[in-house]
């Protein structure tokens, strides 16, 4: 059908990819569903339907690999991309020096090279495809560096710059750029891997990343629907930046006009871990 689109999204088994996933597909879109996670894929195949849905695995990290599943999809989708939704990402907690530098590494690769990838994979689609969007998840981190997250911040900082200069470079191809940054989503991430200053591994599974027991404000927990609610109203708007909640874009505003004041407010309450 003439009015049929079609959106990619990477970590789509589970979290902010599946809730999206979920959101789309109950608009109608076509699907097409990126991870590594298998198992996930074939659950939300399954619940959404193989009319709808198209699952491929996916190591964001790998080039090759990149570029056939969007040869894929796009023999799926007769070339049409409406919307990428780069959201696959880890993160390390920990401070520099005590999380393993190839810890880190990963994070670079999959929170930031990986984005690049999909971009540039996918490029001619966008640019083939009228009012089409390339939606990345940046993140709250990008607001100020978080203490114990440092490189999952930075790489969270490039996505928002990547945004920023693809806004301006796609406008030429009839083609949008825009990002989310989500505050505490309640998903995996809030049990991320952990290190001491020993560089041991004390990671126990349970939720170590946020304050606990905040209901209210820009750092209460939200679930992944309310990103994917973000996603559908970016395809049809020109913003280029989602906070997740909305408040979340007073304390940048803030942070921009005192950083230092912002670092003095950080060193009284990390934000980023609790016991």
């Amino acid at each position: 059908m003439a009015d049929t689109r079609y959106i990619f999204i990477t970590g789509a088994a589970s979290g902010i990819g599946r809730a999206t996933a979920e959101r789309f597909a109950a608009e109608g879109w076509q699907i097409g569903a990126a991870d590594l996670n298998a198992a996930g894929l074939a659950d939300l195949k399954q619940q959404l339907g193989g009319n709808q849905c198209a699952t491929f695995e996916l190591d964001v990290t790998n080039f090759e690999m990149w570029e056939g599943v969007i040869e894929d999809f796009s023999e799926w989708s007769g070339g049409q991309l409406d919307l990428l939704f780069n959201n696959a990402g880890i993160g390390i907690l920990g401070n520099v020096g005590d999380v393993p530098l190839q810890r880190q590494i990963d994070t670079i690769n999959v929170n930031f090279t990986g984005v690049l990838f999909g971009i540039e994979a996918a490029l001619p689609m966008l640019k083939a495809t009228p009012n089409s969007l390339c939606f990345s998840t940046s993140s709250s981190a990008a607001i100020y560096g978080a203490p114990g997250l440092a490189v999952y911040a930075a790489t969270k900082f490039a996505v928002k710059g990547l945004t920023e200069a693809l806004s301006v470079e796609l406008a030429a191809h009839d083609s949008r750029a825009a990002d989310v940054l989500p505050g505490l989503i309640d998903t995996p991430i809030l049990r991320a891997p952990q290190y001491d200053a020993n560089g041991k591994d004390i990671s126990t599974g349970e939720r170590n990343v946020g304050p606990a027991d905040v209901d209210e404000g820009p750092f209460r927990l939200i679930p992944p629907s309310e990103i994917a609610n973000a996603v559908w109203q970016a395809y049809t708007s020109t913003k280029i930046h989602w906070y997740v909640p909305a408040e979340l874009e007073d304390v940048d505003k803030a942070k921009s006009q005192d950083v230092e004041a912002f670092r003095d407010m950080r060193l009284q309450d990390p934000i980023t871990t609790h016991d």
